[in-house]
């Protein structure tokens, strides 16, 4: 029941990018097409579940057993770094379909505070306090990786749909671009605010 109301709680209640406003470079950036979207979507999701894995067992294991806690910030972002190189090297050599495909997306996640924050979030735990019932864990800090990761993927599709729709459409003048944008984000950040509670 926990992993249940941690899916729930991360994709539509607490929303990363809606409630938390995380990743929102990315998400005016790369939301034009829902293909892109779908790219984006993906590269994080990989990307955040194996960071969170990482920075998480570096947090319990490295930092906190020395007391040297606040270089986390610095060794989490050179942990992401790192792993985004090495995903790029890797599936350069074993899948150059697959690299092609995300490859474009790949560099973009590295300077994604969405995955910063989340990897902040599970090493120190505060997660926690917003899931009743949650404990602060390896396995359940990857669940709510992963659960915030498809939250990602959710607004960002949700929202490379309406633009793709908007293009189609008349916007006056004054509003074309990034303010139908953003106007269009603040709606679908109420929307979501309608799950508040749920949780």
């Amino acid at each position: 029941m926990v992993y249940f109301l941690i899916f729930i709680s991360a994709i539509f209640v607490n929303n990363i990018v809606f409630s938390q406003f995380l990743g929102i470079c990315p998400f005016l950036g790369v939301s034009k097409k829902i293909d892109t979207a779908i790219g984006m979507s993906a590269a994080v999701a990989f990307v955040l579940t194996l960071a969170t894995v990482v920075t998480y067992l570096l947090q319990k294991y490295v930092l906190e057993l020395f007391h040297v806690e606040f270089l986390q910030t610095i060794l989490f972002i050179l942990v992401i770094a790192a792993l985004v190189q090495m995903i790029e090297l890797v599936l350069k050599k074993i899948s150059p379909s697959l690299y092609q495909a995300l490859g474009v997306f790949l560099p973009l996640i590295t300077t994604n505070c969405c995955i910063l924050g989340v990897a902040i979030m599970v090493g120190d735990g505060t997660w926690v306090s917003k899931i009743p019932g949650a404990e602060s864990g390896l396995l359940q800090g990857t669940v709510f990786a992963f659960a915030t990761a498809l939250g990602f993927g959710l607004a960002l599709t949700l929202f490379a749909g309406i633009r793709e729709q908007l293009s189609l459409n008349r916007v006056p003048k004054a509003m074309e671009g990034t303010p139908i944008a953003l106007l269009v984000a603040g709606l679908l950040a109420m929307a979501f605010m309608g799950f508040s509670g749920v949780v």
